[in-house]
């Protein structure tokens, strides 16, 4: 399968994982003006096989002279979508000095039947002729788990995909599942912060293939993945949190096979990628307020935080 990712500017990329692995030298690149294809493994994570958020300073994507509207290539979407939080190593003290644990769940209880996730909906797979467009449910936290077994100091990709196989035999399978494993403070995969502020990805497990995010500890990058980005101050401390994890989640569900020559995809990326680190705002959900970026929409040709 030829895959494509989303990166952080070339040169942050390559020098960060270059630090990282001591042989940079190895890391062929094919660029165009927003993707960079990746084949070989670094710092733990191959990049061929994961799709990136870029970090907060890292050089946008360049806009296309053309549309830059999102163009279906005949792969799934996640027609029902459930979200997992796992919550690797959280029942340690000290692992959650932030309180992002509450803050996500708080979110995602919310997230599901939201005019901000609702752009979604307008995106569908066909399979066998027949269209089936992305669902905008209510209650689409399925559940969360306290995983206590022990966190490596620097996970690598393949720890996290055994963590999120865990997830799924712990939740059961879920085809359109979202399995995001959260690891605790000073716990995150080689490259966080610098080249990425997360990524999803598919993998197999006991059930099947199932999509996966890494959802490092978003405060430990500060800035650089989104804190205090809308707000000032303590009120501002977890905005990277929900503004990283939002982009991940509607990106799964429009592309969970990390696929571009299937996915939905345009001139910038995925849904979340045109847009990200653009016009953040503090959205409504009946959970609380949560930053939050806005996603891309055909309908508008644009990016919006709010679909009807």
């Amino acid at each position: 399968m030829y895959q494509k990712v989303k990166l952080a500017a070339v040169g942050l990329v390559a020098l960060a994982l270059t630090a990282c692995s001591g042989n940079g030298s190895s890391m062929p690149m094919v660029q165009n003006p927003t993707i960079q294809s990746m084949h070989s493994t670094q710092v733990g994570v191959d990049l061929s096989k994961v799709h990136v958020m870029r970090t907060r300073f890292s050089n946008a994507p360049i806009a296309s002279p053309d549309s830059n509207n999102l163009v279906y290539n005949g792969g799934p979407v996640e027609v029902k979508p459930h979200i997992f939080l796992i919550f690797w190593g959280f029942n340690v003290s000290g692992s959650d000095p932030s309180h992002e644990k509450p803050y996500l769940i708080s979110l995602m209880k919310g997230l599901g039947g939201s005019p901000w996730l609702n752009t979604d909906h307008q995106y569908y797979q066909i399979v066998s002729g027949v269209t089936s467009h992305i669902k905008n449910r209510l209650n689409q936290l399925a559940g969360t788990w306290v995983d206590s077994s022990s966190v490596p100091s620097s996970p690598s990709d393949s720890q996290i995909r055994a963590e999120a196989a865990s997830g799924e035999a712990h939740f059961g399978y879920q085809r359109d599942g979202n399995y995001i494993v959260l690891t605790p403070h000073g716990h995150n995969s080689p490259g966080f912060g610098f080249s990425y502020c997360a990524y999803h990805s598919p993998t197999s497990s006991s059930g099947g293939e199932i999509s996966y995010t890494n959802e490092p500890y978003m405060t430990d990058a500060g800035v650089n993945c989104g804190e205090n980005s809308v707000n000032p101050g303590a009120g501002g401390v977890l905005d990277g949190v929900s503004i990283v994890v939002g982009h991940e989640e509607a990106e799964s569900q429009t592309d969970p096979q990390v696929n571009l020559n299937t996915a939905w995809a345009g001139p910038l990326g995925e849904i979340g990628d045109a847009c990200a680190w653009q016009n953040l705002q503090d959205i409504t959900l009946t959970t609380g307020k949560f930053a939050m970026q806005p996603l891309w929409s055909n309908k508008i040709s644009g990016c919006t935080q709010h679909t009807p």
